[in-house]
C-alpha cells in the first residue's frame, strides 16, 4: 500500500476466510543493510535490491494489523491463511479490507483453492538449522535453566518445527560452535573423585520431551570435540555452569586420559538415555565441526577412533567439505557443502549437504538480499539432489561473530563480520519477539518450500516438478488416507495413531492492495502464474553444466 497526496495516515488491515479458518495479518517490517553481500552479484535473478543497497530491507514480519503510513512510501502486510480441520476442497475466498484513518474502506478479495489431498510428513531427509539456548538465556535474561527459559522456549522450537525442521540440536553441553559460549549445558555434572562424575538428566529429558511435543522427531547431539580439528576437549562445566567452574582446562588435549574417562561414562550414559527415551535410531551424533587440512585430519581420525572403541554404536555426521574425510570412511554421512557435494556423490559418497554465507551465484542460499523466488526453490531441489539431509548453522545466532556480546538483530544481521565474509542474513532467520520468535520473510518461504518437497515425494512422480506454478496437480486428486483430514499445504504432527495428520501452515498472501487480483498456487496467492522453466531463475540456472547440475529443477 502506497500513500500519496498526504502527509500520513493511520491504517488498518483486516483480513476474514471461512468459518473455521484461521487468518493471520502480519506488518511486513525492515531492517537497514549497509552492504550487498560479497561477492555481489549483479543479476537480479541471484540479488536482490540491486541499487538500493545501502538502504532498508523487508525481512521482519511483526504481528500487527496497522501502521502509520507516510507519503511517498510503499509498505506491505503479510497474511497467512490456516484451513480449518474440517475445511472442503475447492474455491475459498479470502477477504482482504484496508481501513484508513480517514477515507473509505477498501476492499479485496483473495481466491484460494483447496485440493483434496493431505500431504503426509517428509521421509529420508532431515533438516535442521542449529537453535542456540544461550541466545535465549542472554537476550530474555533467564537464569540458565530457570522457569522463564522453560515458558519461553517451546514458542521457538514449535516455530522451527512449523516450518518443516524435524532434527533440534541438544546443548546437553555448550555446543563449542564458533567461539567461547555463554554456558548452557543442559546435562548436570558433578565430579565425585579422581575420574568419576554423576550424571544427571532431568533437564536433558525435559528439553527432549517438549520438543517433542512441539513436532520435533530427531535429536542432534552435542559435538564432543572441538570445532575446526578435534583438538582439544569441550568445555564441561561444574554442575550447568552457573559459576562457569571447568571440569579441566580449556587447552585438555582431545585424547587426554581424564577427557577419555569422562567420555567412557557419558556415552554408555548417552547410548542409555536415548534407549529408554526410544530416540536413539532418530539420533544424529558428531565429531567435530568442519574440519580441514592435514593436522584436522590426524586429529580427527584419532577422535573417531576413540569414539569408536567407547560407542562403536555411534554413527556421526559432520558438516565438512574435504572429501578425504569420508573416502576414509571416518565419518558415516558426510555434509559437504553445496559446492562440494557433487564431487562426494561423483565419488559414490552419500552425502548430506550445507551453506554457510556462501557459495553465492547459481547455488540457493539465504541471505537477505537473496529473492524470495531463489529461496522458494529449496524444497524442489532438494528433491531434486542425491543428498541425504540439510544443515544450516543459523537459525538464531544473535551475537557478535565469535563472541558472547548480543547484538541487536533488528539492526545487525551479519554478526558485525562482513568484512572477514559473514553474510547479512546468514545468522539467523528468526528474530527476539516479547514471548516468541518473530519470523522473517525468509523463514516463512524456506518452510513453504519444504510442503513442496512433501507434494513431490507424495506424488512419487518426477514430472510434478513441472507444476511449479501450476494451479491443478492431476495426480495429486484424491481422498484422504482414513484418520487423515482434508487439508492445504502444512506441516504435520503425530495423531494418536500410525495415521499423519496435515496441520497447515498456510498460504502467504503478500501483494499490494492496488487492484491486482491474486491467482492461487497450490494454496499460495500470487500476483502471476507461469511454468517454473519459464522464470528467470531457472533460465539462469539451466545448463550450467557439471560444476552446478545439482542446482536444476
Amino acid at each position: 500500500m502506497r500513500l500519496d497526496g498526504e502527509d500520513r495516515q493511520q491504517v488498518r488491515v483486516e483480513a476474514a476466510g471461512p468459518a473455521g479458518w484461521s487468518v493471520r495479518v502480519r506488518r511486513v517490517g525492515y531492517v537497514p543493510v549497509p552492504h550487498h553481500n560479497l561477492p555481489v552479484e549483479q543479476d537480479p535473478a541471484d540479488c536482490d535490491g540491486i541499487g538500493r543497497i545501502p538502504g532498508f530491507v523487508p525481512d521482519p514480519l511483526f504481528d500487527e494489523d496497522s501502521l502509520l503510513l507516510a507519503a511517498g512510501e510503499t509498505h506491505a502486510f503479510w497474511i497467512t491463511v490456516r484451513p480449518g480441520p474440517n475445511a472442503e476442497p475447492g474455491e475459498h475466498e479470502i477477504a482482504v479490507g484496508v481501513v484508513p484513518e480517514r477515507g473509505a474502506r477498501i476492499e479485496r478479495g483473495a481466491a484460494i483453492r483447496l485440493h483434496d489431498l493431505a500431504l503426509q510428513p517428509r521421509r529420508g531427509f532431515p533438516i535442521t538449522h542449529w537453535f542456540y539456548v544461550d541466545s535465549l538465556i542472554d537476550w530474555y535474561r533467564t537464569d540458565l535453566f530457570d522457569e522463564r527459559f522453560w515458558r519461553i522456549l517451546p514458542a521457538y522450537v514449535r516455530d522451527v518445527a512449523e516450518h518443516g525442521q524435524d532434527v533440534l540440536y541438544v546443548p546437553a553441553f555448550t555446543p563449542p560452535l564458533d567461539g567461547v559460549k555463554r554456558p548452557s549445558q543442559l546435562l548436570r555434572v558433578q565430579a565425585e573423585g579422581p575420574g568419576r562424575w554423576r550424571l544427571e538428566w532431568s533437564d536433558v529429558k525435559r528439553y527432549v520431551d517438549l520438543a517433542r511435543q512441539c513436532g520435533i522427531t530427531h535429536f542432534e547431539w552435542c559435538h564432543p570435540f572441538t570445532q575446526w580439528g578435534a583438538r582439544n576437549a569441550i568445555r564441561v562445566y561444574d554442575g550447568q555452569g552457573k559459576a562457569e567452574q571447568l571440569l579441566w582446562p580449556p587447552e585438555t588435549e582431545a585424547a587426554s586420559p581424564v577427557y577419555r574417562a569422562f567420555l567412557s561414562q557419558y556415552l554408555p550414559q548417552l547410548r542409555r538415555f536415548c534407549s529408554e527415551e526410544g530416540i536413539l535410531e532418530r539420533s544424529l551424533f558428531h565429531v567435530s565441526d568442519e574440519p580441514h587440512g592435514d593436522e584436522h585430519l590426524r586429529n580427527y581420525r584419532a577422535a573417531r577412533g576413540m569414539l569408536r572403541e567407547l560407542a562403536p554404536w555411534m554413527r556421526v555426521i559432520d558438516a565438512l567439505s574435504q572429501i578425504e574425510f569420508a573416502a576414509d570412511g571416518l565419518t558415516d554421512l558426510p555434509i559437504p557443502s553445496i559446492q562440494a557435494a557433487t564431487g562426494f556423490i561423483d565419488a559414490g559418497i552419500p552425502c548430506g549437504c550445507y551453506y554457510c554465507c556462501g557459495p553465492r551465484g547459481k547455488y540457493i542460499n539465504r541471505p537477505i538480499d537473496t529473492p524470495l523466488a531463489k529461496i522458494a526453490m529449496h524444497g524442489f531441489l532438494f528433491y531434486r539432489w542425491p543428498f541425504r539431509m540439510f544443515l544450516h548453522w543459523g537459525c538464531n545466532y544473535w551475537y557478535e561473530s565469535q563472541t558472547r556480546h548480543l547484538i541487536d538483530p533488528f539492526t545487525v544481521q551479519d554478526g558485525l563480520a562482513w568484512h572477514r565474509g559473514w553474510a547479512y542474513g546468514d545468522t539467523f532467520v528468526v528474530y527476539p519477539g516479547p514471548n516468541g520468535p518473530i519470523d522473517s520473510m525468509r523463514w516463512e518461504i524456506f518452510g513453504e518450500s519444504l510442503q513442496d518437497y512433501r507434494l513431490l515425494q507424495h506424488s512419487g512422480s518426477s514430472a510434478v516438478i513441472r507444476c511449479w506454478a501450476t494451479c491443478a496437480v492431476s495426480r495429486t486428486s484424491r481422498k484422504p488416507k482414513p484418520g487423515a483430514s482434508r487439508r492445504g499445504r502444512g506441516c504435520c504432527k503425530r495423531g494418536d495413531s500410525e495415521t499423519w495428520r496435515a496441520r497447515p501452515v498456510g498460504a502467504n498472501l503478500v501483494f499490494a492492495l492496488a487492484g491486482l487480483q491474486p491467482t492461487c498456487i497450490r494454496g499460495r496467492a500470487n500476483t502471476t502464474v507461469r511454468p517454473y522453466d519459464q522464470s528467470p531463475v531457472f533460465q539462469t540456472l539451466q545448463g550450467q553444466g557439471a560444476g552446478s547440475r545439482c542446482l536444476t529443477p
